[in-house]
C-alpha cells in the first residue's frame, strides 16, 4: 500500500519548492487529481507494466500513476528543480516509483525495464511530437501509450484523408497504431494555463500492420508527399518515380497527399521499396 494520502496539495508543494512553470520548456502544471486520476485509469489495465512518465513535474500524475494498479513508474525529468518536489513521491510509494533525471528524447527507454512497458504522460508542448515520433518508431515495445498533448495535434492524428489537417503524422502514427481521442482537457485545467485547449489520446500497436512496409520507408514516402502538399502527386513524389510509380499503384497523379488514405499511402511503399 502508498502513502499517497498523507502527501500535502500540489499548489503546497509548488509554493514550498518555489516551482515556477518554463516557457522554454514547454511546462504548464496539472494539479487537478482528480483529471490525473481519470487519465490513468483511460490507460486501462497496467498491473503487469512498467509505466513510464515523461516531464513528472511536481508529481500530480505521477501520484495517481503510484496509487494505480501499475507494477512500476519510471518518471522522466529534465528539470532539476523538480526533483526535491518528487521526492515525496518517491517515499510515499514505498518502492514503486522512480525518478531518473535525464532528457527523455535521450533515453533508451528498452535499458530501463523490461517489457510488458506503456507510456502515460503529459507531455511538454514543445517536445510532445518529437517524443511520439520517436515511440512510434518502436511501437511493438510497448503495450500502450496514454499521452496528454495540445488539442490541435490529437485532432490531428485522428484526422481523415481529405481533411485539412491530414498529414504526415497522421499517415505515420495510423500505420504504427490503433488510435482513440479519450478525453478533452481545457486550458483552464492547467497552471498557467497554455493559449490551446489539450486532449488524451490513447494508442496501441496496430495487430493487422503489414509485416512487407518499414517506419523507414513511410518515412520517405511521407516526406515527398507533404512536403509540397499543395502540388499534385505527381510532382511531390517525382524524386521516387512520380507519375509512373503512381500509375504502378493505380492512384490517379493529379491527387495531392492529403488526398490518400492508409492504404494507398502503403501501395506507394510497397512499390518504392522494390529495386
Amino acid at each position: 500500500m502508498t502513502d499517497l494520502a498523507s502527501l500535502p496539495p500540489l499548489r503546497e508543494i509548488i509554493a514550498r519548492y518555489e516551482l515556477r512553470a518554463r516557457k522554454s520548456l514547454g511546462q504548464h502544471f496539472l494539479c487537478d487529481l482528480n483529471l490525473t486520476r481519470r487519465i490513468v485509469e483511460l490507460a486501462g489495465d497496467l498491473s503487469d507494466c512498467t509505466v513510464f512518465e515523461v516531464g513528472p513535474g511536481p508529481g500530480a500524475l505521477t501520484r495517481a500513476l503510484a496509487a494505480s494498479d501499475a507494477k512500476q513508474v519510471i518518471a522522466i525529468e529534465k528539470d532539476l528543480r523538480f526533483l526535491p518536489a518528487l521526492e515525496d513521491v518517491v517515499a510515499a510509494s514505498q518502492g514503486k516509483v522512480k525518478v531518473i533525471a535525464g532528457d527523455a528524447l535521450k533515453t533508451d527507454l528498452m535499458s530501463l525495464a523490461p517489457a510488458p512497458r506503456a507510456v502515460v504522460s503529459n507531455l511538454p508542448y514543445n517536445v510532445g511530437t518529437e517524443l511520439l515520433l520517436g515511440w512510434l518508431k518502436r511501437i511493438k515495445e510497448y503495450r500502450s501509450l496514454t499521452l496528454m498533448l495540445q488539442s490541435e495535434v490529437v485532432d490531428r492524428l485522428c484526422a481523415a484523408p481529405g481533411n485539412k489537417i491530414y498529414g504526415r503524422l497522421t499517415v505515420i502514427a495510423q500505420f504504427c497504431c490503433n488510435i482513440r481521442r479519450v478525453l478533452g482537457v481545457p486550458a483552464a485545467a492547467f497552471t498557467p494555463p497554455p493559449k490551446v485547449d489539450s486532449a488524451v489520446v490513447h494508442l496501441t500497436p496496430r495487430e493487422t500492420r503489414p509485416s512487407d512496409i518499414s517506419f523507414a520507408d513511410l518515412e520517405k514516402v511521407t516526406a515527398c508527399a507533404f512536403g509540397q502538399r499543395r502540388k499534385m502527386l505527381r510532382s511531390s513524389l517525382k524524386p521516387l518515380g512520380g507519375e509512373d510509380l503512381l500509375k504502378r499503384a493505380g492512384i490517379d497523379p493529379t491527387l495531392r497527399a492529403e488526398n490518400l488514405s492508409l492504404a494507398q499511402f502503403e501501395a506507394i511503399t510497397r512499390l518504392v521499396k522494390q529495386p
